[in-house]
């Protein structure tokens, strides 16, 4: 499929006109969206979709699922695709994972996802809450399910270590965008960094799921997002996620073009030919949104013998 009236590589337009319909979501407010935001409240817990401004989050509140966000909500990065407040934090609350675990415990949830803020002014980025959650919530029930959606620790790989050695389930860090736009959108980090952790979390004896997001529409080529799933698919990742980049305010980096459904699935069929285990691909994806059923889709076609090589990758 060509597209038309494309914007040309390296130009950057904000787009003023209204969201297309795919992107577009219902507000509902049932009991369990109350009911979640109430149990994060009561526990003093952050929730990513909250501070995110995820487009899903009435859905998955309404399901009884969130995304925590541990060590605060005020990150040391100025990345300028997230809406997460940025400054200077002070301290962190060691108590932390046993309150998350205790909420995690009151919403009775058997999957749970946890991220973070960059914490750059800690020497370990953070890592040992991290662990410290996990195991909280493994001392309460063992059968609950852990993914972890870990920042890069400024280069910390001993920190990266610590939470691998708590054991989650799935490990997670986002690659975000093509490695062009890196000084522009998210300055301090560095591909092959983010290539490292992905690789360095698949190469242990005992490795946890490894997975990894993209976001589209903010500046980049087809040609560039081909190349850049390429090499997280040669890092071992067998997960991805790819959903549609949504400018949470008029500061941020704008929108460069909104990308359809149809294109969507062609990135899927084109990762999965590539070798991922499972792409999550669609206009409101994001890194955690149905999280566990990403595993589950993946298990699935391992079962069936479907994982890598589906078909020709799609090129432009």
């Amino acid at each position: 499929m060509v597209l038309e009236n494309m914007t040309p590589v390296g130009q950057t337009i904000k787009i003023s006109a209204p969201k297309p319909a795919w992107l577009k979501t219902k507000a509902t407010f049932t009991p369990d969206y109350v009911r979640v935001k109430d149990a994060l409240r009561s526990n003093r817990l952050h929730s990513v979709c909250e501070e995110a401004n995820c487009p899903n989050i009435r859905e998955c509140f309404s399901h009884g699922t969130a995304t925590f966000m541990i060590l605060g909500n005020i990150c040391t990065r100025g990345c300028r695709f997230c809406d997460v407040i940025k400054g200077r934090p002070v301290g962190y609350d060691l108590d932390e994972p046993r309150r998350m675990a205790e909420g995690v415990a009151a919403l009775h949830l058997q999957q749970v996802v946890i991220t973070s803020v960059n914490r750059d002014d800690l020497p370990d980025g953070g890592s040992w809450v991290f662990a410290e959650t996990i195991r909280e919530l493994r001392a309460r029930d063992r059968r609950v399910k852990i993914e972890v959606l870990i920042p890069d620790f400024d280069g910390n790989f001993a920190a990266v270590e610590t939470v691998l050695e708590a054991k989650p389930d799935v490990l997670n860090h986002n690659v975000e965008t093509v490695p062009r736009l890196y000084p522009s959108v998210r300055p301090r980090a560095r591909l092959g960094r983010s290539l490292e952790i992905l690789r360095m979390s698949g190469d242990r004896s005992d490795p946890p799921i490894v997975k990894s997001g993209i976001m589209v529409g903010i500046g980049e080529t087809w040609d560039e997002l081909l190349d850049c799933m390429r090499q997280i698919a040669g890092s071992g990742c067998q997960i991805l996620t790819i959903g549609q980049y949504l400018a949470p305010s008029a500061t941020h980096t704008p929108v460069d073009r909104y990308y359809t459904p149809e294109e969507f699935q062609e990135l899927a069929h084109a990762g999965e030919a590539m070798g991922f285990a499972h792409v999550e691909s669609g206009p409101l994806v994001r890194s955690s949104y149905h999280a566990f059923d990403q595993v589950s889709r993946m298990e699935e076609k391992k079962t069936a013998g479907q994982t890598g090589g589906v078909g020709p990758e799609v090129t432009r």
